[in-house]
């Protein structure tokens, strides 16, 4: 249950009315539904519940300080892919020994960062990193618990900018060649290998895969224990999806259990890294039609939220549904849903069955919890919109709205430029 449902004609978040919200914040704004996230949270985790495992929050997919905060109050650790999602972590009161830091291009500085706060452990991904881990943490005097990020080459499914363990992806070391990644790193004196790291993309939605990878991933750390280098965390990443429109992703529960007997008398601490399965459904994109046009080829619906404020459309063509706040009449139109952004690419659908829509009707873009707002930006100088979190029968603003001034903070016009002849 995603906790958006319709009362009569209104469409609500939990017991609040989404109109009221957007009388009261102005749109376009993201809305989060409290029940639904805390309840995603508490039904990936308990799936696992039987096994030693640790469940790290992927910050990447929505890292707004009160989500973090909710989640770090279940008892969630975090998985982070740079300074800045640490230092949301941390502040969000996350513990510093449930973190891990994934990512192929970690900074020094960054590195160094993580090491004085006591993380848990580092996913690095390549012989330079594994290198400069070790120097940096020897130059602070600390040993760097380290997973290898392995590459399995397994083939997800998914939309090809989110797969992430075949051999052409960016990530991770080749799993046929990590054996000897490992040994040379265990003979740095600045590292502790622990663990074993395998991430193989994004919206998953058959379970094959995970066990494919989870097999290979099996075979490495038998032969490193026969190396005598002990694994004691196997990080599976996350990439578990969810319903945008017709697919049957499976439960987590239905994940756990095709997990869980490939462990069986292992003494493996089990690393998973949610996201979008958690937060994608529990979150909306509210938006005002500005104006509609028809033209001799088609209808558009020109709304003041776009491409800034939800990328994956533009970014991926993916769908979202669209829902109107209020129903008025059975009226349909077949109309492309577009932003005010000076790009053809700007738009939230294309050649969609909608509900007849006017000047000021209010739209929702649903399943926008996941890489909605972590992925915004100001392009053409739009501020980023407010963030709202329903909770029961009120609602609170979790992130204001951004102002003209937030766009120029931090600008400077010098000295040579302010005459102007």
């Amino acid at each position: 249950m995603h906790h958006f449902h319709y009362k009569g004609q209104d469409l609500y978040c939990e017991q609040v009315p989404i109109s009221e919200v957007a009388q009261e914040v102005g749109t376009p704004f993201y809305l989060y539904s409290h029940a639904t996230l805390k309840q995603h949270y508490t039904a990936f985790d308990s799936a696992f519940k039987d096994i030693r495992h640790l469940t790290c929050f992927s910050v990447k997919s929505n890292s707004n300080l009160a989500i973090l905060r909710l989640f770090a109050s279940q008892g969630s650790g975090m998985d982070i892919v740079s300074g800045g999602e640490l230092y949301r972590a941390l502040k969000a009161g996350v513990e510093p020994e449930k973190i891990v830091y994934s990512g192929v291009g970690k900074r020094s500085e960054d590195l160094e960062y993580a090491l004085e706060s006591g993380i848990l452990m580092f996913n690095v991904e390549s012989t330079q990193e594994i290198q400069r881990l070790n120097e940096v943490a020897g130059s602070l005097g600390k040993k760097a618990r380290i997973a290898i990020r392995v590459n399995p080459d397994v083939d997800p499914g998914t939309h090809p900018y989110i797969a992430t363990g075949m051999r052409e992806n960016k990530f991770g070391i080749d799993i046929s060649e990590a054996l000897e990644h490992y040994m040379a790193a265990a003979g740095m004196k600045n590292l502790l290998v622990s663990g074993v790291s395998c991430h193989i993309g994004s919206q998953l939605t058959e379970l094959s895969p995970f066990v494919d990878a989870l097999r290979r991933v099996k075979e490495l750390i038998r032969k490193l224990n026969g190396a005598g280098i002990r694994i004691d965390y196997l990080d599976l990443g996350g990439g578990l999806g969810i319903t945008y429109r017709d697919e049957a992703p499976p439960h987590p529960k239905e994940y756990a259990n095709a997990i869980k007997p490939e462990l069986t008398g292992s003494q493996l601490t089990l690393i998973l890294e949610p996201g979008r399965v958690i937060v994608g459904n529990a979150g909306i994109l509210v938006t005002t039609v500005l104006y509609t046009k028809t033209t001799s080829q088609k209808t558009f619906i020109i709304v003041d939220a776009a491409m800034n404020d939800l990328m994956r459309p533009s970014l991926y063509n993916s769908y979202h549904e669209i829902q109107p706040v209020k129903i008025a009449g059975n009226a349909k139109v077949m109309a492309d849903i577009v932003g005010p952004i000076c790009e053809s690419g700007d738009f939230f659908a294309k050649g969609r069955q909608i509900q007849a829509s006017g000047q000021g009707d209010l739209l929702a873009i649903m399943s926008a919890g996941a890489y909605g707002f972590s992925m915004s930006s100001t392009y053409n100088s739009r501020p980023r919109v407010c963030e709202v979190m329903a909770i029961g029968d009120k609602f609170y603003t979790i992130r204001a709205r951004e102002t003209y001034e937030d766009l120029v903070r931090g600008e400077n016009i010098p000295d040579f430029l302010r005459k102007i002849s």
